[in-house]
């Protein structure tokens, strides 16, 4: 971002991007929220609601380490996880994901979606019968994988603790020698359990915010979110109190 304040807290619409976030994950109702926190924790801390737990990741070493980090933390059961970079996501979005998931059967369920230029982002790799192969890296994928359009928008609902078990013996031999979140699709294909993918047609809903052009595109996107809504409400205001 070229900053020195934590990406998170950039703001969009006047909140950090991480509270819109939050906000969107508040519409399930779930009996516990949990923050992992890295760079510049004591400054994201100030803003997090006091219901919300804190995890702190203290060395970088990707997403599927930083959900180690919050291992002591999370339950049993079915996790939703989220990246605190994609503030144009909205409750409802989530909702259908963990609708979608629980209907479906499968151990995991990775959000998706289809874009034109898919350059960044994680391939998501279909087997046969429809399920999720396998999720790789752009930075690690062959020439072949470059071309699929769909892509990993970063937001799963997970077993656990199953996926805290994939993650601790996964290795980090890959371009960026991190411990890939995405590692647990193919930790658990391997116990011989399915993968489901839940795909959102609206691409903007799962932008990730990573340079300060895209800032200023989620900023653009949720400003005209608003002036959707607003001829509608204002219209409301000049009805009469008994119509």
């Amino acid at each position: 971002m070229k900053s020195e304040l934590p990406k998170v807290l950039h703001p969009v619409c006047g909140r950090p991007m991480l509270l819109h976030v939050l906000d969107a994950a508040g519409e399930l109702d779930a009996p516990r929220v949990i923050v992992v926190l890295g760079y510049g924790h004591e400054q994201v801390a100030a803003y997090l609601p006091a219901e919300c737990l804190i995890a702190l990741q203290e060395q970088q070493l990707g997403t599927g380490h930083a959900l180690l980090s919050a291992a002591e933390l999370l339950p049993p059961g079915p996790a939703l996880v989220l990246p605190g970079d994609t503030p144009l996501v909205m409750g409802q979005t989530l909702l259908s994901l963990a609708v979608e998931h629980e209907s479906s059967g499968a151990a995991a369920t990775v959000l998706t979606t289809m874009l034109d230029d898919p350059s960044g982002y994680g391939r998501v790799l279909r087997a046969a019968d429809g399920s999720v192969a396998r999720i790789v890296e752009h930075r690690d994928a062959r020439t072949e994988e470059l071309g699929v359009r769909e892509i990993n928008s970063g937001m799963y609902v997970l077993p656990m603790p199953v996926t805290l078990q994939i993650l601790e013996q996964a290795g980090s031999e890959n371009d960026q020698g991190e411990i890939y979140l995405t590692d647990v699709v193919a930790g658990l294909r391997a116990r011989g359990q399915t993968v489901s993918a839940s795909t959102v047609p609206d691409s903007s809903l799962v932008l990730g915010v990573n340079s300060q052009a895209e800032l200023a595109q989620a900023e653009l996107i949720m400003s005209r979110r608003g002036a959707e809504v607003a001829p509608s409400v204002g219209h409301r205001q000049t009805r009469g109190p008994d119509q």
